[in-house]
């Protein structure tokens, strides 16, 4: 089969990865790319032999680019989507989908109009840490799931990123940055989140950037940075998920699924690989399963090949848009509940995707 034409619009910190993986894939050839910073478009497609660099309304015009992978700023991400699917294009875009359910929503209801795909990141829940734990409850290895942790705690990405200010403005905090890889990893275990609450706060006012090159720079904090929620799952599973940039050391679990006849720890839901552990009922340590999926290093931009294959299979594709809806809705929900004082039903649900098995791509 043809392989899907993609145009990258973005060419920030995560864009490389994307740009080694595609042709190690597959079923995608990345023919251009466009940034509002021309050099830096340049940049990436000279370091990487894409075709092409241009302008983002020169991508978004090519009649030869079938979809284009959205890479930019969460604040951006609705509006190059609705952008993209005017064209014509099917879109790919990095996480979250929106960073609010009403723009979510109006790129889904234009792609449903034009007959065109979305596809959103995370994919780690691709990868063979989190497969293998999705064949484990599934086969009921576990039994009955009844509850599950999700923590992450650290103390921010103002150390580490070049530019971390869209962390601390809206679209960003733990929640909306790492809640993704989370809770896409949660609904694809155990399904669909019927019901939300939470607690949200943000401790530090400001932050002072330690990195490179806008060290000693300070940064105005507008979203929460330590939001605590609680998630009632279609299926009755009961879970609870702590997101914070406030927290400067800890010992928790990734994620741990607790069933009624024994206990999953899953592998980090932002990496692709493991480990996974089990311990059955009383049994008096934990047993590391061995892999049983492929794709455990790095592998971003799986989920946009499994999307290229899926339009010429005519099937759905993994990391869906609607997937990534729900799991929006439920992060908005979850700082609504704080702000109100209440229970969020959640307007969305979505199946889980089905299981990737060594002969799905």
């Amino acid at each position: 089969m043809a392989n899907l034409r993609v145009g990258l619009i973005g060419c920030g910190n995560i864009s490389g990865i994307y740009l080694k993986n595609a042709p190690a894939f597959g079923h995608v050839d990345i023919v251009a790319c466009a940034d509002l910073d021309a050099a830096r478009a340049k940049a990436r497609a000279e370091e990487f032999g894409v075709p092409r660099a241009c302008s983002v309304e020169e991508l978004l015009a090519d009649p030869e680019i079938d979809a284009v992978l959205n890479l930019t700023v969460p604040l951006a991400h609705a509006s190059v989507c609705l952008a993209a699917i005017e064209a014509g294009k099917h879109v790919y875009v990095e996480k979250p989908l929106a960073v609010n359910r009403d723009d979510g929503r109006r790129v889904l209801d234009a792609a449903l109009a034009q007959g065109v795909r979305v596809g959103c990141a995370p994919d780690t829940f691709l990868g063979g840490g989190l497969q293998t734990c999705r064949k484990l409850i599934d086969d009921g290895d576990i039994g009955h799931p009844v509850a599950a942790t999700a923590f992450m705690l650290c103390h921010g990405h103002e150390h580490w990123h070049p530019d971390p200010a869209f962390f601390y403005r809206a679209g960003g905090g733990p929640m909306f940055d790492m809640g993704p890889y989370y809770l896409t990893a949660l609904v694809s275990l155990l399904g669909p989140i019927a019901r939300v609450t939470g607690s949200a706060h943000a401790t530090f006012p400001r932050r002072t950037i330690f990195s490179q090159p806008k060290s000693g720079a300070t940064i105005d904090v507008e979203v929460p940075t330590h939001i605590a929620g609680i998630l009632d799952f279609a299926n009755g599973a009961i879970a609870t998920i702590v997101t914070s940039f406030d927290v400067w050391s800890a010992n928790v679990p990734r994620i741990e699924i607790y069933g009624s006849e024994g206990t999953l720890s899953a592998p980090d839901p932002n990496t692709f690989g493991g480990p996974v552990l089990v311990r059955r009922g009383r049994a008096p340590e934990w047993e590391e399963v061995p892999l049983g999926h492929g794709y455990t290093e790095n592998s971003r931009g799986l989920g946009l090949s499994d999307m290229a294959a899926a339009i010429h299979e005519n099937r759905p594709h993994r990391a869906s848009g609607d997937l990534a809806f729900h799991v929006l809705d439920v992060m908005e929900g979850i700082h609504d509940a704080s702000r109100d004082g209440r229970h969020y039903m959640p307007e969305s649900s979505v199946d889980s995707p089905s299981a990737l098995t060594p002969s799905s791509l």
